[in-house]
């Protein structure tokens, strides 16, 4: 698949090598796994780039992968054999001072467990030359958490060096559109709604399943369940290092959540457990795996909080791979296979509404959002508010329009405004939307 969108995103990247060529800059990129960090990194535009990866062995042995790399990519003879970062970091600061070029350090959490101590000794050179280096440092890293500590944390000794910092987002709705007209110029909506619905624009899922033809829903849904289908253990592969020994009661709070669990009573009943609070607060302010959510203007102490996966794929992984588990170590893809067109719509319900949230949200106007009462009776799939014009649409979700009800709608949004006073004060505009409307 060709290379999409990222074109704000490249364009930064250009204006911040042009600056390291009065002095050094560092930029760092964060963002789930699979979200593209290093195909945007190799797209910076310099003409000579060094990529070292920080695999998950001896620093002696990485460093025989860089001083190679240096090598082979800038032809500069390396004194010795260096067996630590620091003389291999340091020798890349001093280069760069007679030949500006770009280097790419990814995964670059994984320093934490190989040797610590190299950030200190990062921190050191990078004050030590900066000014006269012209080095563009791109520095990358798909565990959050751990990218967040080793920048945010003032503790750390990479603490307020980087110069720059992005994280990257699943593509738009209408880069998924574009694409998959690329790939599918007759897609039908609910095609549209499988890509997004497995993918969340995430965009390694989207290559991997257009680049081998599914480019419709039927298709997208039989791959997931393929002989060795990358999609099986991708959420652990995704998760568990980020969630580490306790991982069993994260994945089970993320099961129920997925299944359609949104209050913490529900959980707490399902899991026969009445100690996760902890766990909740973790996965929404430390790992950012869920978001705690209110109906539209709740007030933060409001008791209606609901629980939201914030990944749309994971929310398709829970549901489906991690939660019928036994099936996949008894090797019985078919048998998942049929569960996935069983109960699919189901998901792809919740999933159009993640979509039109998504849509309007990217428009960069509105405050969106959902309403619901405190038992749960009556709700509102989406209401989108345009404070500066004092005007709001609410919206009825249904994939058939012609389901759509206006008399019994209309009864719902009067409740609506009758709670929320904010509401009150616009002009209020009452619809429906549909997969048609995508």
């Amino acid at each position: 698949m060709r290379f999409y969108d990222r074109e704000n995103e490249r364009q930064v990247l250009g204006e911040v090598l042009q600056q390291s060529r009065r002095e050094a800059r560092m930029t760092v990129l964060m963002g789930r796994r699979r979200i593209g960090k290093t195909e945007l990194s190799q797209r910076c535009g310099d003409d000579t780039v060094l990529y070292f990866f920080v695999g998950k062995k001896a620093e002696a042995l990485l460093c025989q992968d860089y001083v190679r790399e240096i090598r082979e990519k800038l032809d500069a003879p390396i004194l010795g054999t260096p067996t630590s970062f620091s003389e291999v970091f340091r020798f890349v600061l001093q280069l760069s001072e007679r030949l500006p070029f770009t280097l790419i350090i990814d995964e670059f959490q994984n320093f934490l467990k190989i040797n610590p101590a190299i950030f200190s000794d990062i921190q050191r050179d990078w004050d030590l030359h900066k000014r006269t280096s012209h080095l563009n440092l791109i520095i990358s890293g798909s565990i959050f958490t751990l990218m967040t500590k080793i920048f945010e944390d003032k503790e750390e000794p990479l603490f307020g060096r980087a110069d720059d910092k992005m994280t990257l987002e699943p593509f738009t709705t209408d880069v998924l559109k574009q694409i998959l007209t690329d790939f599918n110029p007759k897609y039908t909506p609910e095609d549209l709604l499988a890509l997004y619905s497995i993918t969340g624009g995430v965009p390694w899922y989207v290559t991997l399943l257009l680049d081998k033809g599914k480019a419709t829903k039927n298709k997208m849904l039989a791959a997931l369940t393929e002989e060795n289908s990358p999609f099986i253990n991708e959420g652990k592969n995704i998760l568990i290092e980020e969630f580490g020994t306790d991982y069993v009661t994260y994945f089970s709070i993320l099961t129920c959540i997925a299944s359609g669990m949104k209050t913490r009573a529900e959980i707490e009943n399902e899991l026969q457990n009445n100690n996760i609070g902890p766990y909740l607060v973790k996965l929404e302010e430390y790992y950012k795996v869920i978001t705690k959510s209110l109906p539209i203007f709740a007030k933060e102490n409001s008791k209606k909080v609901r629980y939201v996966l914030n990944d749309c794929f994971l929310i398709f992984w829970f549901r489906f791979f991690y939660k019928y588990q036994a099936l996949v170590e008894n090797k019985a893809l078919k048998a998942l296979g049929d569960i996935i067109k069983r109960d699919y719509s189901g998901v792809s319900g919740l999933m159009m509404e993640r979509y039109f949230t998504k849509k309007f949200q990217e428009e960069g106007r509105y405050i969106v959002g959902k309403w619901w009462d405190r038992k749960g009776d009556n709700e509102i799939d989406l209401i989108v508010v345009d404070i500066i014009e004092k005007e709001a649409w609410i919206y009825e979700l249904k994939k058939q329009g012609y389901r759509y009800k206006e008399d019994a709608f209309r009864e719902k949004v009067d409740k609506v405004l009758e709670q929320t006073p904010e509401l009150r004060k616009m002009t209020i505009h009452v619809g429906s939307l549909s997969l048609e409307d995508m």
